[in-house]
């Protein structure tokens, strides 16, 4: 939906190319230009009837918005249309968790879905308010709601915990670089421009490449001698793209 985009063909384009790589297949596109969110359902009833009746003639399993929908916008939207809603922050987190291959990048992916799923819990899990004090994991006197944002604050601080080990990592091999007076050159852009292709050709390396969004998700550095400059340390880096959710900045901090 248009709401105030001056860019909106160009966002509407490079959202397709996030549900494909996602794996999805595109049924339909439906768009409109709405002057203000609707609090219940995002879009407006008529939008909402006419994406429900979509759904039903194509026979949908999912609905992508792009846009950050509230947990009771989401959860409104999937009641009425019987089938499951991602928003643009979970479709990025999704292709982050399909593309994570190392261990550093596993855990920055997980950390930026508990912290997503956190600001859910608070504000969309006001139906499981119930009075089960003293069973299970739960405190006593604890609340479903209270239980779960426990748990998931617990495995929060967990992942910091570990990825604070690899920042520290990370930030030792940087001023080891430093030291030894090599000039750095990082190869930045969009994603899917043809970063790692370039690293590859100029380091000869074998950094994975794909045509797709978000292929390179952990910083790679190769030593390369570059006429006539000498030795540089060349880095492939995580590309770019437009509203790239808070939650996966903070959580790539460590190895951006």
């Amino acid at each position: 939906m248009e709401v105030a985009q001056p860019n909106f063909n160009e966002d509407l384009t490079e959202f397709k190319a996030l549900a494909e790589s996602a794996a999805v297949k595109i049924l339909s596109t439906i768009s409109g230009k709405l002057p203000a969110p609707n609090a219940k359902l995002f879009v407006g009833s008529g939008k909402a009837d006419e994406i429900a009746s979509q759904v039903g003639i194509l026979n949908a399993e999912v609905v992508l918005f792009n846009h950050r929908l509230t947990a009771a916008q989401g959860r409104n939207l999937e009641k009425l249309l019987n089938c499951r809603v991602l928003d643009r922050t979970e479709l990025i987190l999704d292709i982050f968790a399909q593309r994570a291959r190392t261990f550093e990048g596993k855990l920055q992916v997980e950390l930026a879905q508990l912290q997503h799923m956190s600001s859910r819990l608070v504000r969309g899990w006001t139906h499981l308010e119930r009075q089960k004090g003293g069973i299970g994991l739960r405190g006593p006197g604890e609340t479903q709601l209270e239980t779960d944002r426990r748990l998931v604050s617990g495995k929060i601080q967990f992942i910091k915990k570990r990825l604070e080990k690899v920042l520290k990592q990370r930030q030792q091999s940087r001023r080891s670089r430093q030291k030894s007076a090599i000039p750095s050159v990082s190869l930045v852009g969009y994603t899917n421009a043809g970063k790692s292709t370039l690293f590859n050709l100029l380091t000869k390396g074998e950094v994975y490449v794909a045509n797709q969004l978000f292929a390179t998700l952990d910083p790679t550095h190769r030593q390369v001698q570059i006429a006539p400059i000498g030795s540089v340390i060349m880095a492939d880096t995580v590309g770019f793209i437009r509203d790239l959710p808070h939650d996966l900045i903070a959580a790539f901090r460590a190895t951006l």
